[in-house]
């Protein structure tokens, strides 16, 4: 935090912050302050901190010296400015608008032309020699500040403005006259005192106070908190208030206002790229309501103008030395800059212009690989739209947000939220979307809108989703209440598939097949780096995860079963093996050898049994220490209750009770439904399972023991360079341990004896279990490793059974904050994560050489692989398809620590 923060003042002028004072005056007012640091246009005015809004929700009222310090820094204000606030003869007009720490497009609110009364409508329109403008301003200003402070129902504003188009048979606003907007004021006003119980305020300090408390308010409205759920900010930020002087946008031809980006925040291409609006002020060109021009076209409309622009862009982009969303409003020929911020961006960007800087000495390799995420990684991932099939296009508009998405037509939030909950893929198509569609929009593939450009709001929220978005298909008709979407004769109606392609803004009708990415294509090894655009995104990668690979410290290794998947996972950059379930080796038509492992009555049946199992274990083990010679493979033995290999309890009874009524029954069935008689539990995966199987029933763990050794000694003799480590499941106590190491040291030394090889296996445990964990310190004596099971350890210090709680009421604790996100997603730090940390710390007090790794699903999870990082494990474990992911994780965890050592 700068040192200009002062705990007892609750307002800002703009000259008096900075961008570094984000936590206090939101991201807006930061880089608003810095702007005007800066010496760039900046209409002045004030911010209002996070800590008056934290206050305000706390208590319900605004802290008592926030009044008279925005008194204060008013006065200050209408000086400069030389006019007050709604005076009548020259009004000072402002906005009042919300600003977070983190950008939260839309979802907050704003007012704009608050100081506007029946008395100084007149004054405006004589300053500016305008009375339309005046008319509109005042008329907006109803509508937004009705629907935002008020709680006017906003479509009722929309049906009087569209009647009064039709009424003068008109299309666009701006088409209306100064009388009709008149008009529209008092049904504005009309429509406020119905629905509100109240006049519209004409007091213009009234205005501003309730429209800062409405800011305040803002921050936590439903779609608010479910955004700050998505994007993962924190609840207890708060929001600042930004004060700003009124500059005009719809004063004219001369006029506009516009959204700039210094790169396309699609592609990450240099050039002019943005949306510009004439005659228009900032929400027409976010909300989409009317089509814009590209920014480019300023350069033809007002060459000023545009190159001050582009002179501001350059200067904002090496001052923030990232890519910047800029806001701006020219006002009769006077560029204004109303915000700029670090712009959202998609995935392919992100690594783009992360060395594109790097290539311009802007920033270093480490920032580099700070300025992209796993999750940006997994999306470039994603299979895309194979452009050799044969595809029926509807349309094109603006690819906004990339990604192949495909599903069936949906035309509003709430069917999108049902239909998704059902298990359908969908597309929402809207003519624009607003803030209150957030949910619909996280519950689709993909997004569709007929209007608006890369600036407007479906834009903006689905490229910070990741969520694949097409805007402005202006060819494409949409008719919301009839539910359906017609193009050149072509009826969409709800519940027709479509494709939408946000990389290139193509709209297909029905489903049209994919093909992998060519990131994927790259960590296979099927592509390089070239010339064409996916080229260059396949170089972006390589050098970012080249640079990850050469600072991290934790090894990233896969859960894989068969040489299949440990080949797949060795071309992704698998580093070995770090879970091998066995039980997936006992499925198929092994299954009736498990069968009859079960059923043994005598030590000779389980003997046989067992003797047929271990020749095909072996087989298993020697392609997979092949398909990964060199690199550690860690084999669990067999985990899982042994009730998952035999029928399903139902389905046996009703066939012995069938069997049994034609009187024909089978043998074998009714000793099976003894044995699943026998065998069931209220809770399997608390009872006979893991270590307990090998404790109770003889031979188990020794056969799958010897199968490994042997599988071992065969590789090593054909000159390979097998590396297994035996990983016993579900300890809870060092005695457990111990018995079945005794087991597997004697099998060890047999095989090496009879097969003449110096066999150097590692015999280690998964920590799962809380207890395990507690009392990590007395299993290390026996354990050479510990693997974390975050998965059953999660289970188990919650008292969460998986497969029940997360259909059954994990959406409900997600939605009243109880969880952040799923346990089972990223680890709980603060419970789960605390254990595994004191189980590090024990287990290499008694053994400092302990190898220490996970294995649970979390070993995937970008977040959780910091925590891993910091608590000081030497490997995490995943799924192949997540190598990649993690990968880049551990290399950002290991650049992010060498920052924070050397600050």
């Amino acid at each position: 935090m700068s040192e200009n923060k002062d705990p007892q003042k609750f307002v800002y002028d703009f000259t008096e912050g900075n961008k570094d004072l984000k936590d206090l005056l939101g991201g807006k007012g930061a880089n608003l302050a810095e702007m005007t640091n800066l010496g760039l246009p900046v209409p002045p005015g004030f911010t209002i901190t996070t800590e008056a809004c934290k206050v305000y929700l706390e208590s319900g009222d605004a802290p008592t010296a926030l009044r008279d310090e925005v008194s204060a820094h008013l006065t200050s204000l209408e000086e400069r400015m030389g006019k007050q606030l709604g005076q009548a003869d020259d009004p000072l007009l402002v906005s009042v608008r919300s600003g977070a720490k983190f950008s939260m497009p839309g979802m907050m609110d704003t007012v704009l032309n608050i100081g506007l009364s029946d008395a100084s409508v007149a004054g405006l329109a004589t300053q500016s020699g305008d009375e339309r403008f005046a008319w509109d301003s005042y008329r907006r200003l109803i509508q937004m500040f009705g629907k935002t402070v008020l709680g006017v129902d906003g479509e009722l504003f929309e049906e009087a403005l569209e009647a009064a188009k039709h009424a003068k048979k008109v299309t666009v606003d701006t088409d209306l006259a100064a009388a009709d907007l008149k008009k529209l004021v008092k049904q504005f006003k009309k429509i406020v005192e119905s629905e509100a119980g109240r006049e519209f305020p004409q007091d213009a300090r009234e205005q501003m106070d309730l429209a800062i408390n409405a800011v305040f308010d803002s921050w936590n409205t439903d779609r608010a908190k479910l955004y700050r759920r998505q994007e993962r900010i924190p609840g207890d930020l708060g929001t600042a208030v930004n004060v700003c002087s009124m500059v005009f946008g719809n004063l004219g031809p001369d006029s506009g206002t516009g959204v700039a980006f210094t790169r396309d925040p699609a592609s990450g291409h240099q050039g002019v790229y943005g949306d510009y609006l004439q005659n228009a002020q900032g929400e027409d060109v976010v909300a989409g309501i009317r089509n814009t021009v590209p920014l480019a076209d300023l350069e033809s409309i007002d060459k000023k103008s545009y190159d001050q622009l582009m002179q501001i862009m350059e200067t904002l982009e090496n001052h923030y030395k990232d890519l910047c969303d800029i806001e701006f409003t020219i006002e009769r020929g006077q560029l204004w800059m109303l915000q700029t911020r670090v712009g959202k961006r998609t995935a392919g960007a992100a690594f783009r212009i992360a060395t594109q800087l790097v290539d311009q000495g802007l920033i270093d390799e480490a920032e580099a690989l700070q300025r992209v995420n796993g999750a940006q990684l997994a999306q470039l991932m994603f299979p895309r739209f194979d452009v050799e099939a044969k595809t029926e296009l509807l349309g094109r508009g603006i690819a906004a947000s990339p990604g192949a998405a495909v599903g069936k037509a949906v035309f509003d939030s709430y069917t999108a939220i049902k239909w998704s909950r059902s298990g359908e893929k969908v597309i929402l198509i809207r003519r624009e979307t607003n803030p209150d569609d957030l949910e619909g929009m996280i519950a689709a593939e993909g997004i569709l809108t007929s209007r608006g450009g890369k600036t407007s709001h479906a834009a903006v929220v689905a490229r910070g989703m990741g969520k694949t978005c097409v805007c402005g298909a202006e060819d494409l008709e949409v008719d919301t209440k009839r539910r359906r979407m017609t193009v050149g004769g072509i009826v969409i109606e709800e519940g027709d598939l479509v494709s939408i392609d946000g990389s290139t803004g193509k709209v297909y009708r029905g489903e049209v097949p994919v093909v992998p990415s060519p990131v994927v294509e790259y960590f296979e090894g099927r592509m390089h780096a070239g010339a064409d655009d996916a080229d260059e995104l396949v170089a972006a990668v390589h050098r970012i995860m080249a640079y990850a690979d050469r600072v991290r410290r934790l090894r990233v290794r896969a859960n894989a079963d068969n040489a299949e998947d440990a080949l797949r996972a060795r071309r992704f950059g698998a580093q070995g093996i770090g879970l091998c379930r066995t039980e997936h080796m006992f499925l198929g038509e092994r299954r009736e050898m498990v069968e009859k492992l079960i059923l043994a009555d005598t030590d000779d049946e389980r003997e046989t049994a067992l003797a047929a199992l271990l020749p095909l274990q072996k087989a298993d083990f020697i392609e997979l220490f092949e398909s990964m010679d060199g690199l550690p493979v860690t084999v669990r033995l067999l985990d899982p209750p042994l009730h998952e290999f035999l029928p399903d309890i139902t389905e046996l009874s009703v066939r012995v009770a069938l069997a049994e009524s034609r009187k024909d029954a089978n043998e074998n069935d009714l000793r099976l439904l003894q044995a699943v008689h026998k065998l069931h539990e209220q809770n399997p995966m608390l009872g006979l399972r893991g270590v307990r199987l090998g404790l109770v029933i003889p031979g188990l763990f020794a056969m799958q023991v010897r199968a490994i050794a042997e599988a071992a000694a065969h590789r090593k003799n054909a000159k390979g360079d097998p590396r297994a480590e035996i990983m016993i499941p579900l300890v809870g106590t060092v005695q457990e341990l111990e018995i079945v190491r005794e087991e597997a040291d004697r099998v060890i030394e047999e095989v090496q004896a009879a097969t003449g090889t110096d066999l150097k296996l590692t015999i280690g445990t998964m920590i799962e279990l809380p207890r395990a964990a507690l009392t990590a310190g007395q299993i290390a004596e026996a354990a050479q490793f510990f693997s974390f099971g975050t998965n059953d350890l999660t289970q188990t210090v919650w008292g969460f059974s998986r497969d029940d709680v997360e259909a059954s009421f994990f959406t409900a604790y997600l939605e009243k904050g109880i969880f952040g996100v799923s346990p089972f997603e990223t680890i709980d730090k603060d419970g789960v994560g605390s254990l595994v940390r004191s189980a590090v710390e024990a287990g290499r007090a008694t053994r400092p050489d302990l190898k220490l790794g996970v294995c649970g699903e979390h070993g995937g999870d970008p977040e959780s692989v910091h925590f891993f990082h910091e608590v000081g494990l030497d490997y995490v474990s995943c799924s192949p398809f997540r190598i990649p992911v993690a990968r880049l994780e551990a290399g950002r965890a290991a650049a992010e620590s060498r920052g924070s050592d050397s600050r």
